[in-house]
């Protein structure tokens, strides 16, 4: 824990993002666009959005929509070094700040009964890349990663903690 109070509220957002859109800004777009679809209620409430994606060979892989994708997903970023993108905005009503995190993930081969038996029994829906490095296929698949660990998971906590001690003034 990183000795914070917090709430955590649902927003509802469109993850869209213009095709024409460098594929190193989408994860950070994609977090302004959540935080400005947030109204805040008063001066005091700080709202942090993040989102993550996996980028291999320059395509954006977000969440999966159903099984097919996410056995395409698996088959892209097997073998192969990937990089996983967290776009983190902390806002405030009198500040904003985005910044974005990059951790690259070198994924073993993964075999199609591997793929199919990760598939069917894990909840990949909701991740980006359709992996999840803490659960199943990270254990068995990945190799090693450069970078934070914690940004794979989807919120590198390293970088908020900073910037919401250097520049919001708040944590321990």
């Amino acid at each position: 824990m990183l000795a914070i109070d917090f709430d955590v509220v649902f927003i509802d957002c469109e993850e869209g993002f213009p095709k024409s859109m460098l594929s190193m800004d989408v994860a950070q777009y994609l977090s302004e666009k959540k935080s400005l679809s947030h109204k805040l209620s008063n001066s005091s409430e700080l709202l942090i959005t993040a989102d993550t994606i996996v980028l291999v060979d320059n395509a954006v892989l977000n969440k999966p929509k159903n099984r097919n994708e996410a056995l395409d997903m698996l088959d892209k970023i097997s073998g192969k070094t990937h990089q996983v993108i967290t776009g983190v905005t902390i806002r405030t009503k009198e500040k904003t700040t985005s910044f974005s995190t990059i951790t690259e993930v070198a994924m073993d081969k993964i075999d199609y009964y591997d793929k199919n038996f990760y598939v069917d029994n894990y909840a990949i829906f909701d991740k980006a890349g359709g992996y999840g490095i803490q659960d199943w296929l990270g254990l068995s698949h990945v190799n090693s990663i450069k970078g934070c660990y914690y940004n794979v998971m989807g919120l590198p906590t390293n970088s908020l903690y900073k910037r919401l001690k250097n520049d919001f003034r708040y944590g321990a």
